[in-house]
C-alpha cells in the first residue's frame, strides 16, 4: 500500500533545521500491490544513506490485499485516476484503514525494539481524502496504542501532519535531500508518469516552493493545472 513507516530513537543531535530532534534507529516499509517495488526501492536507499535498519512487510504476501480490494492502490483491475488529488475521481485510491493498519504494525515493533517514538509522513495535502491522515485521526491513535500497549511514553511523531507539500519541500531544500532519489508516482513505471493524483501534486509543490524540479516525468504536461 506504498507508505513508510519509520521507527526512531529520541537522541540529542539535531538536524541542521531543527527538525527533528531524533536519530533514525529503523525503518520499516510496509507494501500492498507489485506497483509499489519501485518506491520502495527508492525508500530502501533511503534508509542506508540515513543508516537505518531496513525491513519490509509485504501485506500482498499475506493476502490482505484480497481482503480490501475496491482501490486502485490494491486492485489490479482499478486504474489510477489522472488528475488533480481535489477531483472527486481520487476517491478510488482510498483503502479503508489503510494508516491504521500500518501504524499498529509499526507501533508493535517500536514495542518490541524498545523504540519509544514511531514516525509516520502523512501531510496536509492528504487531509481533503484520507480520513486516516488528519491530526484527529493521528492523535486519537497515539492514545489507543498507548492504552493497548501500556505504553504511555510512545509518541507517533507526525512532523508534515500540518505541512502542505510545498512547505515539505522547502524543508527537504534545507536539509540537503536528493529529491532525484524519491519516488511518488502510484503508477510504478520506470518514470513518474506526470499525470497521476501524486505526480500532480508533486510538480505543484515544487512550483509553489520555487524549487527546481529534477523528477522526469513521462508526460510533460500535467493531466490537471499546475498552479504557480
Amino acid at each position: 500500500m506504498g507508505a513508510r513507516l519509520r521507527l526512531v530513537q529520541p537522541t540529542r543531535r539535531r538536524t541542521r533545521a531543527q527538525f527533528l530532534p531524533m536519530r533514525l534507529e529503523s525503518w520499516t516499509a510496509i507494501s500492498g500491490r507489485k506497483k509499489h517495488r519501485k518506491e520502495l526501492g527508492y525508500a530502501e536507499r533511503a534508509a542506508e544513506r540515513l543508516g537505518a535498519e531496513w525491513t519490509l512487510i509485504d501485506l500482498a504476501a499475506a493476502g490482505l490485499t484480497k481482503l480490501l480490494s475496491g482501490s486502485a492502490l490494491t486492485d489490479k483491475t482499478i486504474s489510477v485516476p489522472d488528475g488533480h488529488y481535489a477531483a472527486e475521481s481520487m476517491k478510488v485510491t482510498i483503502v479503508p484503514n489503510r494508516n491504521a493498519i500500518m501504524l499498529a504494525i509499526a507501533c508493535a515493533a517500536a514495542a518490541s525494539e524498545g523504540a519509544e517514538v514511531v514516525g509516520v509522513a502523512v501531510h496536509a495535502g492528504d487531509h481533503f481524502i484520507y480520513p486516516d491522515c488528519r491530526p484527529e485521526f493521528v492523535h486519537a491513535f497515539e492514545a489507543m496504542e498507548r492504552l493497548a500497549m501500556d505504553m504511555p511514553q510512545l509518541r507517533i511523531e507526525a512532523p508534515f501532519l500540518s505541512k502542505t507539500k510545498a512547505e515539505i519541500v522547502k524543508v527537504g531544500v534545507d536539509l540537503g535531500v536528493p529529491f532525484e532519489e524519491t519516488w511518488s508516482c502510484y503508477k510504478g513505471g520506470d518514470l513518474h508518469c506526470g499525470t497521476c493524483g501524486t505526480c500532480v501534486e508533486r510538480r505543484e509543490a515544487f512550483v509553489l516552493a520555487g524549487v527546481s524540479d529534477p523528477t522526469g516525468y513521462v508526460e510533460s504536461t500535467p493531466a490537471a493545472k499546475v498552479r504557480g
